[in-house]
Parts: structure tokens; sequence; C-alpha cells
């Protein structure tokens, strides 16, 4: 394929939390779920995609069951659906839950669309910032300086400047 997906993921359980992955289009949900295990560092476990509104409300929900195509309001199979399917548009956005007994979940949204880079290889973690949150005891999630902080650090010498005059 000729085109890559880059997506960003987030977490309510750290504001720090940030991963850029950058992926083929023509995965499945399942590929990409397998991917994102291997990423985080996770174990296996079950999980549902929903595809989500701007609000990160979910709209339509993709399971690993193949609950078949004839029970009606069923969750499509994820073997079956591919993230184009789900995500074509900027800013598109999925919930990744992987914990369904705690409604733990983390944000996905497509960032952009982009010809692979040679040299690269595909699918990949093209940006990581603060530990992932801990797969099984949300408590136990790592905090750490703000991404939001350190990437403003270099204009913070500005602060308690008394001596700048902005009258002319």
């Amino acid at each position: 394929m000729n085109i890559i997906f880059k997506y960003r993921m987030l977490s309510d359980e750290s504001d720090n939390f940030v991963r850029d992955f950058e992926v083929y289009p023509d995965m499945t949900l399942t590929e990409f779920h397998q991917f994102l295990i291997k990423a985080l560092g996770y174990d296996d476990c079950m999980v549902s995609i929903f595809k989500a509104d701007a609000e990160w409300r979910p709209l339509e929900e993709y399971s690993e069951i193949d609950m078949g195509d004839d029970m009606p309001g069923a969750p499509r199979c994820m073997d079956k659906v591919t993230l184009m399917e789900v995500t074509s548009a900027f800013h598109d956005r999925m919930i990744y839950t992987f914990d369904m007994m705690n409604n733990r979940a983390f944000y996905i949204e497509l960032l952009d669309m982009q010809r692979p880079q040679g040299g690269l290889t595909y699918p990949r973690v093209a940006f990581e910032h603060a530990p992932v949150p801990d797969q099984y005891d949300p408590e136990a999630t790592e905090e750490c300086g703000s991404i939001f902080e350190e990437m403003m650090g270099e204009y913070n010498e500005f602060d308690g400047d008394d001596g700048y005059d902005d009258e002319f």
C-alpha cells in the first residue's frame, strides 16, 4: 500500500502518556490489536474497538468474537474490518477498550496520512512519551513530567522578567 496512517494514542489514566503509531490502513482491526499489545508490552487480552465521534462517544463496536452477520445489532468481527473502514478522514477516532470489566481504554485519533518513508519498517511506534499505564492496576501507573510543560520549557525563560517593557 502506498499510504501510511499515523495515529495518536492517549490515556485518561495518565495525562502524560502519548504514543504515535504509523501503520498500513489495510490492516485488520485484529492485526492492529496484535501490534498494539506488542508495542505496549501488554499480555494478550480480550478487547473491543469502537468507532467514536468527535466527543469520544462510541458509535459502532468491533469485537474479537464473530457473532455472525445475521444477529441484528451485534458488533462486527475485528477480523473482517480494516482500519480504513473505521477511520478514513483526519481526526477520525477510535476507543481501544482493553479491560472490559473495569472500563479501561485508550483513545486513538487519526492524525495524518502520508507516504511510507524509505528505510522504515511498518507498522511502527513513531513517538512515545511517558510510561505505559499498567495493564492490570490503574493505580500503579507511573506519573512523570507533563509533555506540555516539557515542550513549553524553553518559553519559561520569560517568567518573572519584570524588566520587560511592552510599551513603545
